[in-house]
């Protein structure tokens, strides 16, 4: 792809990944934003105090972070040590990794999701079925380590008057992540968890008013949204999409206009961002060549719109210039390059990452090891 034009750099000489960005009441020294992370060290769910290093670390004065998916709820969790924000320890345990980011001049979402059924009875209260949109049960699937083969319970579907207690646990979970100290959360409606498996057609075989037609299938989503504006504040508030995706056999027939009806509806709420998967990332970590675009949900979308995706510097450098996104989130080369922005701006070579060590539970390997540039040198 070669070099920048001139017209790529600002008149400080700056990358277009390294110029400020007004994000809503948040003034962005930089736009690499530390994708949501799965990293399986949060014991009984309870977030770690390894994780005050793990995010600090990976904190800039005026970066972006977003902290991994985190559970709404006792009935959200379908991988083992995952952080969750609904009993009181939690929060507690959840106080001093985000007064560490703040303490080095970070602006700190929390992602909340709900797996749906994505897990198994061993997750769940009282070892019941998973809930979700559908009781179509998932195929067993080789887990990311290329080992383990995950098991999955077949799910409940979840009645319709059932549906409100899940949108107030991501209600209560939101108010939980601003009592914590985060300064707002990211909605995961991405990656065939709880929210896609009602916003994906091959995944939602409802008849009520969460089934059939896009809009009924957008309207949990939207629900969840609605909520959480109306207890913390639109400006407060992201949401993840992968409308493209078909993680976890969750894919839509109509990926675009799924994409932008959910871009415009997002609007009528003034939701702060809306952080998009590339259509190239159909399977993680694998891209793809991909004839679709996300440019036409960034047009119809009012906020700021992140993308995401195998991004490295020259493509995400890319999108910025090219107004196809405001901000860049990097998740794999972020998690094994602590001072990302910093090589970025240095053109300095990256740490490659061990993906065998992303899902261990250990608390310093493949977590809080990875060099800074200053022990390199």
């Amino acid at each position: 792809m070669g070099s920048y034009t001139e017209s790529a750099m600002d008149t400080s000489g700056k990358i277009p990944l390294l110029t400020p960005y007004k994000m809503g009441n948040f003034q962005l020294s930089h736009r690499v934003v530390l994708a949501p992370l799965t990293r399986q060290r949060s014991y009984g769910n309870v977030p770690q105090p390894h994780a005050i290093l793990y995010y600090s670390q990976r904190t800039s004065k005026g970066g972006l972070l977003i902290a991994e998916a985190t559970g709404v709820s006792d009935t959200a969790q379908g991988y083992p040590e995952t952080p969750g924000i609904w009993t009181k320890e939690q929060v507690e345990a959840w106080k001093p990794i985000v007064d560490a980011v703040h303490a080095k001049g970070g602006v700190f979402f929390c992602q909340i999701w709900h797996v749906g059924r994505v897990s198994n009875k061993g997750f769940q209260p009282n070892g019941q079925a998973p809930i979700s949109s559908t009781d179509k049960p998932l195929t067993p699937q080789t887990r990311a380590n290329g080992i383990d083969v995950a098991r999955f319970t077949p799910p409940r579907r979840l009645r319709t008057d059932e549906i409100p207690q899940i949108v107030n646990d991501f209600r209560i979970a939101a108010r939980n992540c601003i009592e914590a100290g985060f300064d707002g959360v990211e909605i995961h409606g991405a990656h065939g968890y709880l929210i896609d498996q009602f916003l994906k057609d091959q995944v939602n075989d409802r008849t009520d008013k969460y089934g059939g037609s896009l809009e009924n299938r957008c309207r949990f989503a939207l629900e969840v949204v609605e909520a959480i504006v109306n207890e913390i504040g639109a400006d407060k508030v992201g949401i993840r999409l992968s409308p493209f995706a078909n993680y976890m056999e969750s894919g839509d027939s109509n990926p675009e206009a799924l994409g932008l009806y959910m871009a415009e509806s997002l609007n009528k709420y003034g939701i702060l961002f809306c952080h998009m998967v590339e259509p190239r990332m159909i399977t993680v970590g694998e891209k793809t060549e991909c004839p679709h675009s996300l440019v036409p949900m960034r047009k119809a979308f009012k906020g700021t719109f992140i993308v995401a995706g195998g991004y490295d510097k020259e493509d995400g450098n890319q999108a910025v210039a090219e107004n196809r996104a405001d901000l860049v989130a990097y998740g794999r080369w972020f998690l094994a390059n602590p001072d990302l922005p910093r090589r970025f701006e240095l053109n300095a070579p990256l740490n490659k990452y061990n993906r065998d060590t992303f899902y261990v539970p250990d608390p310093v390997l493949g977590y809080t090891d990875y060099p800074f540039l200053e022990d390199t040198a």
